[in-house]
């Protein structure tokens, strides 16, 4: 039997944030031991070079040290030797977000991916951690939050030793630790727990009664529900699910795992006691947890052949990005909805803004979403001042892709079929057997549960909408589902930018395709100091435009770098709005 790989990490240092963690082999290839920290983390396409962060390592056998040889900006080889090899690093954590590791006199968090290295050639074997408390008073009311699965002598959310299967496995379950709050709820006869960490006044029992329903919805639609139960229990691909929640002052994020997910959020996002109805901030967060929670199915599971398994040295490119974070991104707030937990209007407002953020950015027109999906890796994760004119998202746009796929269903069977049926066939034919999606496996999917009649029809609609550029037939689509959209250019006289402040003035983030700051030669980075001789800000900016026709010429002066510049603009119209409501 293969000896397993061993960790132990401790919370060494936390006012250096630093962990300390020590790998053990007990049986090291003959010819050495080579180890290396992933460079990204699945389901955050953009390569993070996490062992920039161990700042220092050795090796031993026994008490004899062994040689340690960098051999790539991520990989150590160690020399041959007889018996046990113990590597011991230390990793700074100073990364408040959910892709990589966190550490100080609060509370720890890390991912795998951030701290265990791992051992090539022995990705399989069993992989064992002990997770070691801080040392100090201070951190005795620390607990542990993790999906990771407990070995029998360690008690719920204690400090203890935690299992593996895999590599793949061990590196999929965040760990918390602090002193957070716990709360717990069933969905489907499945264990869900949230932990919240931060100072907060969450209402507990109002976040965990939105989430049960918001997981049961989920479970309906890939399980078949009835009467409260799944058909089959087993089929649910966790046993049990944690929710892992950093309340800050201002911040959203989330990152999906196989049974949990680690999320960011605004405190003031949180409900609170006595709360009346639900705030724009809630609705965002439990969309959210939503679009997390659905990832355990749609990407963890049914998820690209391109990701099976991942190759965590170097990208993995494919062109179904759109479909697993768009389709997502469009089940996300459309299971509040069947929740009960936003009205219907509510969610066509959502819809609306989705719509409006991929019109009004001319990169809709220049790159087609599957592109945008292969090259998620140096344009998504890497947007620059152009991005508005050069990029489309795949969350957005895929998820308006999944809105009309699912409406060309349901209007082309009369509701027989929709892209539930869609996800179901996903999850049977490649979630369930743990198949990569092929390239071209959506397409069939559908073109499976629309039938042969209607396959033209939808093989012209990927050509256009996903492989091309052309805009979507939204309102022709919803028109016939009973829903009116509609989109007005703006009035507005505007400069056709986006701003950010600066101390100095009004700071150009984008300068867009069309607009009277592009043609007058105006620049990203442009300080905005005055217009016809007015000083402006963020505040008077759009009083000062607001007095003034469409088409009138404004003089603009700012600071390019450290020169005085002066250019004449013609006003524009502001963007679009967008308006989605029942016929």
């Amino acid at each position: 039997m293969t000896p397993p790989i061993r960790y132990r990490i401790v919370a060494a240092n936390p006012r250096a944030h630093l962990f300390n963690v020590t790998l053990t082999v007990t049986e090291p290839a003959p010819a050495g031991c080579r180890v290396s920290l992933p460079a990204w983390i699945p389901g955050s396409y953009m390569i993070r070079e996490f062992a920039r962060h161990i700042v220092q390592i050795k090796a031993r056998n026994g008490r004899r040290p062994v040689k340690l040889t960098k051999i790539d900006k991520h990989t150590w080889q160690a020399a041959p030797c007889n018996g046990t090899l113990t590597i011991e690093y230390a990793v700074y954590a100073w990364d408040l977000s959910v892709r990589a590791a966190h550490l100080d006199e609060t509370h720890g968090f890390f991912n795998g991916t951030s701290v265990f290295l791992s051992v090539q050639g022995r990705e399989a074997a069993r992989h064992e951690v002990e997770i070691v408390r801080p040392a100090g008073r201070a951190f005795t009311a620390w607990r542990v939050a993790t999906s990771l699965s407990r070995a029998l002598a360690t008690p719920p959310q204690a400090f203890g030793h935690y299992q593996a299967n895999s590599y793949d496995e061990l590196i999929d379950h965040p760990v918390e630790m602090g002193s957070f709050t716990l709360a717990g709820f069933s969905a489907c006869g499945v264990r869900h727990q949230v932990a919240i960490t931060g100072r907060h006044d969450c209402d507990t029992a109002r976040l965990t009664a939105d989430l049960k329903r918001v997981c049961e919805a989920q479970i309906r639609l890939f399980h078949g529900v009835r009467a409260g139960l799944p058909n089959k229990l087993q089929d649910v691909p966790f046993k049990r699910y944690l929710f892992m929640v950093l309340a800050v002052g201002d911040g959203y994020g989330g990152l999906e795992h196989r049974a949990s997910t680690a999320l960011i959020c605004s405190r003031n996002d949180l409900p609170h006691a006595g709360m009346q109805g639900t705030t724009e901030g809630y609705r965002t967060f439990l969309g959210l947890c939503s679009h997390e929670y659905f990832h355990a199915w749609n990407v963890k599971r049914i998820r690209p052949a391109a990701f099976t398994p991942y190759d965590l040295r170097q990208e993995n490119y494919t062109r179904l990005l759109w479909a697993f974070e768009g389709i997502t991104s469009y089940y996300d707030d459309l299971m509040l909805l069947r929740a009960g937990l936003i009205t219907l209007q509510e969610y066509l407002d959502t819809l609306a803004r989705t719509i409006r953020n991929v019109l009004r950015g001319s990169g809709r027109l220049k790159q087609p979403v599957a592109e945008s999906s292969f090259d998620a890796w140096v344009k998504f994760y890497r947007q620059d001042e152009n991005a508005p004119n050069a990029i489309v998202s795949y969350y957005a746009k895929g998820a308006l892709v999944a809105l009309c796929l699912d409406l060309l269903l349901r209007q082309a069977t009369r509701g027989a079929k929709s892209l539930d049926d869609v996800m179901r066939l996903l999850w049977r034919d490649y979630g369930a057997r743990n198949l990569g999606v092929p390239e071209d496996g959506i397409e069939q999917a559908v073109y499976a549960t629309g039938g042969a009649a209607l396959k033209p029809r939808l093989a012209a609609f990927f050509r256009a909408a996903v492989q091309g550029t052309r805009d979507l037939p939204l309102a022709v689509l919803l028109g016939a589902a009973g829903f009116k959209l509609t989109v007005d250019a703006g009035r507005a006289p505007s400069l056709g930018v986006r701003t950010t402040t600066a101390p100095d003035g009004l700071r150009l983030a984008h300068v867009l395709d069309g607009g009277g700051a592009q043609a007058g030669g105006l620049s990203a980075g442009d300080v905005v100091v005055a217009i016809d001789g007015i000083k402006v800000s963020a505040d008077s900016l759009d009083k000062n435009l607001g007095r003034k026709p469409l088409g009138a010429m404004v003089q603009v002066h700012a600071f390019r770098r450290d020169e005085l510049i002066q250019r004449a603009i013609r006003l524009g119209g502001s963007e679009l709005s967008v308006k989605l409501e029942k016929a």
